[in-house]
């Protein structure tokens, strides 16, 4: 089977050889450095959370001021972290995930005999 394209035309990049490229590779395992670790901890923090609403139910109706419960506080933290984990990946991204995505999305525009 030849690699080529529906209208007959031959392929101007190998995408499979770009996903083997060591900065494709390189630009995955930042990429994963931040996210795998902040799903770990998220999800813990999460399971802690319902663990606790579940199974301590005294403690998480323990008022912190007047009727706010650590169970509510608990509750809107893990909005908070959401927010917290977007914004830090975002930051994270366009510091260390973009200039090497932006690169490699060049050399394949130029590949491709688009515009770069």
């Amino acid at each position: 089977m030849t690699d080529r394209r529906i209208d007959g035309a031959p392929r101007g990049v190998d995408y499979i050889a770009v996903e083997e490229s060591a900065p494709f590779r390189e630009l995955k395992r930042r990429q994963r450095t931040f996210v795998f670790p902040m799903a770990v901890a998220f999800l813990v923090w999460y399971f802690v959370y319902v663990l606790l609403s579940s199974f301590a139910p005294a403690f998480m109706a323990q008022p912190v001021f007047g009727a706010v419960t650590v169970g509510l506080v608990f509750g809107l933290g893990q909005f908070v972290t959401t927010f917290a984990i977007t914004m830090g990946y975002v930051a994270y991204a366009n510091r260390r995930l973009d200039p090497g995505a932006e690169q490699l999305r060049v050399e394949l525009e130029r590949a491709e005999g688009g515009v770069s």
